[in-house]
């Protein structure tokens, strides 16, 4: 059975060349107008005044003419001959293009097949058929059809291991070789991103979809996202764990709207956002552990804008906030423990409450960035009868000894 997936079909024009009648015209009328200007130029360059007028033709003129006109035979002849040779050369790119795209295609099918086979170790060499597809394909708009498969794949049904009932050893390894699959995707797509940008087989600027996908294990690590567009719209983060350790953000957009961290651990460790932008609006994070230990905010644009923190912890201990836009503009905490200390730079805005109101519960920030203001003075404390007393220890009276009464 071979699952739904979508697939971008390629929408590849013919091989569009001008008649050759018209090329040639225009090849003559060029060289005609290339020549034409040469000889101009060197008529003004050597400062010639006029030509003089000959009567009679000797024989070496009329050789000179007879050699001139063989040359202009032979010029136009050569430029005959490149103009078809340029042609031929194009229907014959376009020949070989066409079939290496019918290969691929061909390949493509019995891959995406795979994917739906009930047999763990054929879909698993179908994950690496379409990776390789996508290394190989002769087109950037093939290759970004591989990569939407394998997303395609990971956002088809899939409950994570917590949530399944126990259903017996045959059930829980099927479970198991599925999300093997899963976690092999990841870690093509994280191997080639972390290619240099002019490898021939690197990744980097296309786009990759996880919209509604779920992850319950994975690794980004030190991937590098530098164009296009990744999305996680609306993906769950469950369970496991799902590393973006030393991961850099460059450019390009990163999508996290609305996903949901309900459990497991995320890691954005020591990762770097240098530029573009990284955005988590009305993200909900309600369980488990996200990690932006030693995360280090240069440049470029990220957001919590109407974030959730409700549950679980999200930490940014010791990160540098020392460049770019960070925001956390209407974001809400409401129980999460959200921790801030030792980190270092400018508060981003959206966190430090205005008017020197509390902290929200849960929500931790160096003192540089919210001062702890310190207790009342004895002096204000009221008493039972709600007035202010002076506390007896700060007030001095006299050094004398009271009078005595008469």
């Amino acid at each position: 059975m071979i699952p739904n997936l979508p697939w971008r079909r390629t929408k590849r024009r013919g091989l569009r060349l001008w008649p050759v009648g018209t090329a040639l015209a225009l090849a003559f009328a060029a060289a005609i107008a290339v020549a034409s200007a040469a000889f101009l130029a060197g008529w003004d360059l050597l400062g010639a005044q006029g030509l003089k007028p000959e009567h009679r033709i000797d024989s070496k003129t009329l050789f000179d003419l007879v050699k001139l006109s063989f040359g202009v035979v032979a010029g136009a002849g050569a430029l005959v001959a490149l103009v078809v040779a340029y042609r031929r050369q194009r229907v014959n790119e376009d020949g070989a293009l066409r079939d290496a795209t019918r290969l691929h295609t061909e390949r493509f099918t019995t891959a995406v097949s795979q994917l739906g086979e009930e047999s763990a170790a054929v879909r698993l060499g179908g994950v690496h058929a379409l990776a390789g597809l996508a290394d190989d394909a002769p087109t950037r708009d093939l290759r970004q059809t591989c990569i939407d498969v394998l997303c395609a794949y990971l956002r088809l049904p899939y409950t994570a291991e917590t949530l399944i009932l126990p259903e017996g050893a045959e059930a829980l390894h099927a479970y198991r070789a599925l999300r093997e699959a899963r976690h092999t995707i990841i870690r093509l797509i994280r191997d080639h991103l972390r290619l240099a940008l002019d490898h021939p087989h690197s990744w980097q600027g296309h786009d990759f979809d996880f919209t509604g996908a779920v992850f319950d294990g994975g690794n980004f690590d030190g991937a590098e996202f530098s164009g296009g567009t990744v999305s996680f719209r609306g993906a769950e983060f469950s369970s496991g764990t799902v590393g973006f350790v030393r991961a850099v953000f460059s450019g390009g957009h990163v999508d996290f709207t609305r996903t949901n961290f309900t459990g497991g651990s995320v890691q954005f460790g020591h990762a770097e956002f240098r530029s573009g932008r990284v955005s988590f609006p009305l993200a909900e994070f309600s369980g488990g552990k996200v990690s932006f230990f030693h995360a280090r905010f240069l440049g470029g644009t990220v957001d919590f804008d109407r974030a959730l923190f409700l549950r679980g912890t999200v930490r940014f201990s010791y990160a540098t906030f020392s460049g770019g836009v960070v925001g956390f503009p209407g974001a809400k905490f409401s129980g999460a423990e959200v921790d801030f200390s030792k980190a270092v730079g400018v508060a981003p805005p959206g966190l430090v409450p205005s008017d020197g109101q509390p902290l929200p519960a849960g929500l931790t920030l160096p003192d540089s960035w919210h001062p702890i203001a310190p207790p009342p003075l004895a002096s204000d404390t009221p008493t039972a009868s709600g007035t202010s007393q002076p506390d007896a220890t700060h007030i001095v009276i006299d050094d004398q000894p009271p009078a005595q009464d008469s």
